[in-house]
């Protein structure tokens, strides 16, 4: 297992995090503008996680649906040999969006990434998602570096 602050660390020779001055800062949200990403690498695409624990239980609770499909997206990249500083896009399925639910989302996010950059990210807010009661969901791509 990596420590978090290697898997946090990006290989600038391989990922570039850009955000133009000439845009605003998006850290305190938790994504960067722009990333670019230098092949040859193995493309990753993890299908929408949600807020759902192991045995299906979805907390009814919007903070709690977001950290455990960020908890299930971490695990989706380990699965295929990746971590978190290998995402370079998100998209972010939010029902009922509100300021509220967006500082909850980029709060979840820095956490996730800490001080590294942030994938590039779109949130979309939606009127409902595949389950009852599902408030969240987030999909991502990676490109982890041919070594």
């Amino acid at each position: 297992m990596t420590d978090i602050n290697d898997a946090r660390t990006v290989d600038a020779t391989r990922h570039r995090f850009i955000n133009p001055p000439d845009l605003y800062d998006p850290a305190a949200n938790g994504y960067t503008h722009v990333v670019t990403a230098r092949t040859p690498a193995r493309l990753i695409y993890i299908a929408g996680q949600g807020g759902e624990h192991r045995d299906g239980e979805l907390p009814a609770d919007f903070a709690l649906q977001v950290a455990q499909a960020l908890a299930n997206l971490a695990v989706a990249l380990e699965a295929a040999d990746a971590m978190p500083k290998h995402v370079v896009k998100l998209t972010a399925l939010v029902v009922d969006h509100s300021h509220e639910r967006l500082a909850v989302l980029a709060g979840a996010l820095r956490g996730m990434w800490g001080d590294a950059p942030a994938p590039a990210c779109t949130l979309v807010p939606v009127p409902r998602l595949a389950l009852d009661g599902m408030l969240f969901e987030i999909d991502a791509t990676a490109i982890v570096p041919s070594r």
